[in-house]
């Protein structure tokens, strides 16, 4: 793409990114470039292949070819300062492959206590298997990460705002502890996107993204990303390919294909959650709304001062009640789904309990919570579907 060097806003970027004239080849999206085995005219050919670095260059198909290359390329455009960016085949293989490129046996992890449940899963499985240890800390530590690292403390983790329950942690504080004693940072970014919370700006080492969510948009394919800090991507690089990830080139091409209309879509998620969330707040039966965006979130300070924007994924906690009436809410909801993962068109409601989750906090909540997916339906459909619903809580629970 040719124009100006003059800074580019969100919308620009994306339609615009990764699209290099030797892949696109004359074409408006990058090709689907298939392959396993790539031929070379001579074996001096492809003895000075193997010698050479294959960043960017045809080798073998699990090196990737220019369709892995444009879609890892656009999302290194999208966070300032960043050197370069992996694919893997799903945001848990991404956050595994992020964290096994900085931790060796008898080093420790830091993580936070709000984290997305199978990244506990890797530190209490994976990790632990190798001789890792992690010790979990509270979201809102901000600077008082200080005082956990010690010698043997290689990375911290954060997840901001956190899975379920959204607190919003002091990035830049915790990224200052941590350079200044040499330990490594990584973020699970999903929710913002780089476009709401250019995480290398902030001190992050490695950004992590479930492309599998908003990148994708669509709900049809399983993808995740690790773009990495100058002096971070080499190892990340080195890690992944000695693992074997490989993404595969048509699930890069649908990648690539949500990306183009990413900042569109999330104008439209956060504004129709917001909205929602706001109704949510004035309405009995909902003892409070879990949006970063709203005052009631904890570290909604912190948001305000570092966040760009906000997602279509948010909780609300009922006030009082039992499952049955939290799944008599769920149950007869007209236009939210029920299943995991979010970011797609499709809204969705899930029941959640993260009491179960945690290590290092505790939780009192008023009553059962409910986790919201905000698609990209008309609100006002979507409010009158969970004012029914809020109906059906009540009358279940004797409210």
């Amino acid at each position: 793409m040719s124009g100006s060097d003059t800074p580019k806003g969100p919308s620009t970027k994306v339609v615009g990114a990764g699209r290099r004239k030797e892949w696109t080849q004359g074409i408006v999206n990058t090709p689907v470039w298939r392959a396993s085995t790539i031929l070379y005219d001579t074996v001096a050919d492809l003895r000075a292949s193997g010698a050479a670095d294959t960043h960017h260059r045809l080798f073998y198909g699990r090196r990737g070819t220019p369709t892995q290359w444009s879609l890892a390329d656009a999302l290194t455009e999208l966070e300032p300062g960043a050197e370069g960016t992996f694919l893997y085949p799903s945001g848990v293989a991404a956050i595994a492959a992020a964290l096994l490129s900085v931790l060796s046996p008898g080093d420790e992890l830091l993580l936070v206590d709000s984290a997305y449940d199978p990244t506990r899963g890797i530190a209490n499985g994976l990790l632990k298997r190798m001789g890792i240890t992690t010790r979990f800390y509270d979201p809102l530590i901000g600077a008082g990460i200080a005082e956990l690292i010690g010698d043997k403390t290689k990375a911290i983790l954060l997840e901001s705002p956190g899975s379920l329950t959204f607190e919003v942690q002091d990035i830049p504080a915790i990224t200052a502890a941590a350079r200044a004693r040499g330990v490594v940072t990584l973020l699970d970014n999903t929710w913002a996107t780089p476009l709401f919370f250019p995480a290398i700006e902030h001190g992050i080492d490695l950004s992590i993204l479930a492309c599998t969510k908003y990148v994708v948009g669509h709900s049809d394919v399983m993808l995740g990303s690790v773009t990495a800090a100058p002096g971070h991507f080499r190892k990340l690089r080195e890690t992944s390919f000695q693992l074997g990830q490989v993404t595969s080139p048509d699930d890069a091409w649908l990648g690539a294909r949500g990306l183009r209309t990413m900042a569109v879509r999330l104008k439209q998620h956060e504004a129709s959650a917001l909205k929602i969330a706001h109704w949510l707040a004035e309405q009995p039966g909902v003892a409070r709304v879990l949006h970063p965006a709203l005052p009631s979130c904890p570290g909604h300070d912190v948001f305000v001062r570092d966040f760009k924007g906000s997602s279509g994924l948010f909780s609300f906690v009922l006030d009082g009640g039992d499952e049955a009436a939290r799944a008599a809410l769920i149950d007869g909801l007209a236009h939210f789904g029920i299943g995991y993962s979010w970011g797609g068109f499709e809204s969705l409601a899930l029941p959640v309990d993260p009491a179960r989750h945690r290590s290092a906090t505790t939780r009192d909540d008023a009553g059962p919570m409910i986790r919201l997916q905000i698609g990209l339906e008309d609100a006002d459909d979507l409010i009158a579907d969970l004012d029914a619903g809020l109906a059906r809580f009540r009358e279940t629970s004797g409210k």
